[in-house]
């Protein structure tokens, strides 16, 4: 279980949310089997989405980061609930790439720099909010910065970081969110600057046993910060036989038909956990 701190400075100007979710990546990876390279990939798109789920207002809510580019990962598909459960997937687990010159992986390379990112926000209304950015470079939390910059017009600096074990465990991961609210003064943006430019990355702090909470408030150094809040968040997925049972009878008789005619027994699987869940297609026909 993970902890998602907010802190915020005095004046209520400026917001950061922070997350240690080392044990959040490393369940992923012992789900998914991801390369190094993906499990950072997948990793920084899994903390975003935390952090970002930490203004959901309802238990129902939910909010879907997708990323479709032309890098051989293919796809990343990560989800966030109200009740601070997180899940997630990619297109090829086991894309493997030369380090980068400065002997960083590659995620970058791995996830692609033509494509974009879809947010997609279910907060109960008719309609879901969707919006969609070109990448800026694949390697995530730039893209999350263009998003808040682009389609919500909020200043955000966004920090993710996944530092992968020479045995491919996930050693440490983590990240933050700062964003300007309104009243904002520039000399508030200038110490912000300062502050950000001055951080070690993320993964280098919690090597040196760094928390969140720790974390959020260095971000906000000279701003007097309070912590605001902290929530819960877990790397779960919340499928089931009766959801499962639901996606196929939604096919409708005829595809269902159809399908029992080359085999009685449907199986399928999760794509976020891997679970599987067999049918009799004669048995959900009857439910029509």
């Amino acid at each position: 279980m993970a902890k998602l701190i907010r802190s915020i400075s005095e004046n209520g100007g400026v917001l950061v949310t922070a997350i240690d979710s080392t044990e959040m990546v490393e369940k992923m990876y012992n789900i998914h089997h991801t390369s190094p390279v993906c499990s950072a990939a997948l990793g920084r798109l899994v903390t975003a989405v935390t952090l970002m789920s930490a203004n959901l207002k309802s238990t129902d809510d939910s909010l879907t980061l997708r990323i479709k580019a032309d890098g051989p990962a293919r796809s990343l598909i990560v989800v966030a609930n109200g009740y601070g459960d997180v899940k997630g997937c990619i297109g090829d687990p086991d894309v493997e790439l030369p380090l980068r010159a400065d002997g960083k992986l590659d995620v970058g390379g791995a996830v692609g720099r033509d494509g974009s990112l879809t947010v997609i926000k279910d907060l109960g209304l008719k309609e879901p909010y969707v919006g969609q950015i070109p990448l800026v470079s694949g390697e995530i939390a730039e893209d999350i910065t263009s998003y808040y910059a682009t389609s919500e017009q909020i200043p955000t600096v966004c920090a993710l970081g996944v530092l992968v074990d020479t045995n491919c465990h996930i050693k440490r991961a983590g990240g933050y969110l700062l964003q300007l609210l309104p009243g904002a003064t520039d000399e508030e943006i200038d110490m912000l600057e300062a502050n950000v430019n001055g951080m070690r990355s993320i993964t280098a702090l919690l090597e040196e046993g760094w928390t969140a909470e720790r974390i959020a408030l260095h971000v906000l150094e000279g701003f007097n910060p309070n912590l605001l809040d902290e929530q819960d968040a877990r790397y779960r997925c919340d499928c089931s036989r009766e959801r499962m049972e639901r996606a196929l009878i939604s096919l409708g008789r005829k595809e269902l038909t159809e399908l029992s005619k080359e085999q009685d027994e449907i199986e399928i699987g999760c794509q976020f956990c891997g679970s599987s869940y067999t049918f009799k297609a004669s048995e959900l026909l009857k439910t029509l």
